[in-house]
């Protein structure tokens, strides 16, 4: 197999990943690499077609990338009073085998004792934050879940920095999470949790 073959492969190979993937902005990056190195591929080749199709596939995915990062997303939080309620239901049963991937220990009963949200973007339920208080100054995150489509680090940087000020007007200083899920621990350590040395798989971080 000679390098032509392989830069051929490998572009096919991104490309196929790509269109498996649920967030739009990940199948967007990963399919702008996938289809500028396919594009690479005609060049090398002189497949002019192949060239120009993945070339214009690439721009569009570039298009959109630039138009998602121009965008500026409407965050809120809508409490849950009822914890019966009919949507809360229907959102769990939905999305119940996604929300046990990163929260396997998650029971509804947990909820009865709890203070739950749903995460709005663009007044859309973008997620699910809730969280039982341990003590005055103390909480922690039973469940703070992104469903697929907005699968990023914003639902959390509004929950953790943006709106941090409802927990703090509660009068409280910490927050702690705790996971064994790799995933989970990378998504907690950006957005500024630190590892607590005296717990396994438990996280902390301060309310400033």
């Amino acid at each position: 197999m000679n390098l032509y073959e392989i830069i051929g492969y490998a572009g096919s190979v991104i490309v196929a990943v790509s269109l498996m993937m649920k967030n739009i902005r990940y199948l967007r990056n990963v399919n702008l690499i996938g289809s500028s190195t396919f594009a690479l591929y005609g060049l090398l080749l002189k497949a002019y077609p192949v060239f120009l199709l993945n070339g214009f596939i690439a721009l569009v995915d570039v298009y959109y990338l630039y138009e998602m990062n121009k965008k500026k997303d409407y965050f809120s939080l809508m409490p849950v009073l009822d914890k019966n309620h009919l949507y809360l239901n229907k959102f769990l049963d939905f999305y119940k085998n996604d929300i046990a991937k990163y929260f396997p220990g998650f029971t509804r009963d947990e909820i009865k004792e709890a203070n739950c949200f749903f995460i709005l973007r663009n007044l859309m339920p973008a997620g699910l934050f809730i969280y039982r208080e341990i003590s005055p100054e103390k909480i922690e995150v039973i469940v703070d879940y992104a469903i697929p489509d907005f699968r990023d680090t914003k639902n959390g940087q509004f929950v953790y920095y943006a709106e941090s000020n409802f927990l703090k007007a509660k009068g409280y200083k910490e927050i702690v999470a705790r996971t064994s899920i790799a995933k989970h621990q990378n998504y907690l350590e950006k957005l500024g949790f630190y590892v607590d040395s005296e717990k396994v798989n438990s996280f902390v971080k301060k309310i400033e």
